[in-house]
């Protein structure tokens, strides 16, 4: 028999020592072909491919980062943010897939017009690949399954006012409705879970004091809220998921529901996870976001809620506005919008936190790309596997840099992060086996149950 010598060639092989595989970071070759992950080998098998990427002894190829809570405010809020700067702070992070949420936006996306509206705006400026969550607010239900057929990943709600009038809140009875709606295609409910009653008795948040604007938006509020969720998905068997969670005394009820078979899951975001509220000073409205940052004693049970599973994921909650919006003349927590701008430094601050506690690059990874990937049913996407997309950052976890500003891609420059020293540098980004420079948007459009890669 003569022997083969027509060894497979790839579009991309990158190889070295810390590649990240479903069983642990391991000595490998990738090969990609045609945007896909098609081999995985060992190390010293010297796949060819037309480029070579070699990972520096000090890398780990990671699979992208999965963002299942970004607000882009595009198109009818653009000074806010944008898809062409979101998605390139997004792919400065290590970031390869953001799901945009359905506000913020002029129109919000909550009917197929809406939808069409945004996918119009992001399809020519996207530098990774982008999904879309729908809305449900009061009177839409008609307007559910036409968005859900055109591939949404699921719906969202607030239980109380969302900051912009175009978004409407639904009571829990609505919420219910919503709920036994989608329950008969099986889409997703995600909640803002604040209870509104619970914040128009709290005391006001007037002032440059962030004590008083943790006051003005108590556990007891998002507790409260949560139960309702979760009682409602009991009765109608739908499947609920809980927005960035910061109040750690829901965890038990959490814990509770998940295990009576209640179809619950949960994201909490990076700035719960490090930032506390005794450290923020006096009108620095940057750390503003609803809900808020807590003490650092509810941080410590974040943590171990996301070790022992109650809390599923990380997601951003990248909710930017104009520098104005922030009013940094006066500091005021009453007037300030309320969101962290985080997308392209989420990778590193999580990392940071983690790695002070002991917590490995794949834990930190699994929360922040395969579970959020595997909830919202993207398949091809959170593992290095064949099949799946070959979407990668290079990741330096023990290099170093300091949060600059000015260096952000995000449109405002702004962020609680800035001036702080982090652990872990993205060197490099690929999507779907080609680097992404942040000149040519290579980024998809996504829908859900979509099969990744064509």
């Amino acid at each position: 028999m003569t022997e083969d010598r027509t060894a497979p060639h790839y579009d991309l092989v990158i190889r070295g020592e810390r590649v990240m595989t479903t069983s642990g970071v391991r000595p490998r070759e990738v090969g990609v072909q045609d945007g896909k992950i098609i081999a995985l080998e060992p190390l010293g098998n010297h796949l060819e491919g037309d480029e070579v990427i070699e990972l520096a002894d000090d890398e780990t190829l990671l699979p992208g980062l999965v963002d299942t809570h970004v607000h882009v405010n595009e198109p009818g809020r653009t000074d806010w943010e944008g898809f062409a700067s979101a998605t390139k702070a997004a792919a400065a992070g290590g970031v390869t897939t953001i799901l945009d949420m359905p506000l913020n936006s002029i129109p919000p996306t909550v009917n197929v017009a809406g939808l069409e509206a945004k996918r119009e705006v992001a399809l020519p400026q996207a530098h990774v690949d982008v999904g879309f969550w729908g809305g449900a607010i009061p009177g839409n239900i008609p307007d559910l399954r036409g968005l859900h057929d055109a591939g949404v990943f699921g719906f969202k709600c607030f239980l109380l006012h969302s900051g912009v009038d175009e978004f409407p809140p639904l009571d829990a009875d609505q919420m219910e409705a919503a709920m036994r709606e989608l329950i008969t295609y099986d889409a997703m409910l995600i909640v803002h879970a604040e209870d509104s009653r619970a914040i128009d008795r709290a005391p006001s948040p007037e002032g440059d004091v962030y004590d008083r604007f943790l006051h003005s938006r108590p556990r007891g509020a998002e507790n409260l809220a949560i139960s309702e969720v979760i009682e409602r998905a009991r009765w109608t068997g739908a499947r609920a998921h809980i927005l960035h969670l910061s109040s750690s005394d829901a965890l038990p009820m959490i814990r509770s529901a998940k295990r009576d078979g209640v179809r619950l899951t949960v994201e909490t975001c990076p700035h719960y996870l490090t930032l506390t509220s005794e450290e923020i000073p006096a009108g620095a409205t940057e750390y503003k976001c609803c809900p808020p940052i807590r003490e650092a004693h509810n941080r410590e049970l974040l943590w171990e809620g996301l070790l022992d599973g109650t809390i599923d994921y990380i997601a951003s909650d990248h909710s930017p506005s104009t520098m104005e919006l922030k009013d940094p003349e006066n500091g005021d927590f009453a007037v300030a919008w309320g969101g962290v701008s985080s997308l392209q430094l989420e990778l590193p601050v999580v990392w940071t936190e983690a790695r002070r506690r002991g917590i490995s690059i794949e834990q930190v990874v699994a929360w922040m790309s395969t579970k959020p990937a595997a909830n919202v049913g993207l398949t091809g996407k959170g593992m290095i596997a064949p099949g799946n997309d070959a979407d990668f950052a290079i990741f330096a976890e023990n290099d170093a840099f300091v949060v600059q500003v000015d260096r952000l891609h995000h449109k405002n420059p702004i962020t609680p992060y800035a001036g702080r020293p982090l652990a872990g540098v993205v060197r490099r980004t690929i999507l779907r086996g080609m680097t992404l420079d942040g000149e040519t948007p290579r980024g998809q459009l996504i829908r859900r149950g979509m099969i990744h890669g064509h």
